[in-house]
């Protein structure tokens, strides 16, 4: 799994943990909605971590809280 699409299944987990819908959790970060779902599909290639943090703001969790996650622990190279 690429880092990428790591980021969109943490989102979406954290979501479904937080029973938060992604427009909610738009309106809750200051962020468009229209943002959110390009980092959940492959629109966006590249999350920003400032959009990521404003994300981890909506749900009041941490940035090390986001990433302290089995999920990123085997990520594929990313280099190509």
């Amino acid at each position: 799994m690429y880092t990428k699409e790591a980021v969109a299944k943490r989102i979406l987990q954290l979501c479904q943990e937080k029973n938060i819908a992604i427009n909610a959790l738009a309106n809750l970060s200051g962020v468009s909605p229209s943002t959110v779902y390009s980092m959940l599909n492959k629109k966006s290639q590249n999350p920003g971590v400032v959009s990521i943090k404003k994300l981890c703001d909506g749900l009041e969790i941490n940035l090390k809280s986001f990433f302290d996650d089995p999920i990123f622990e085997d990520l594929e190279q990313e280099i190509r």
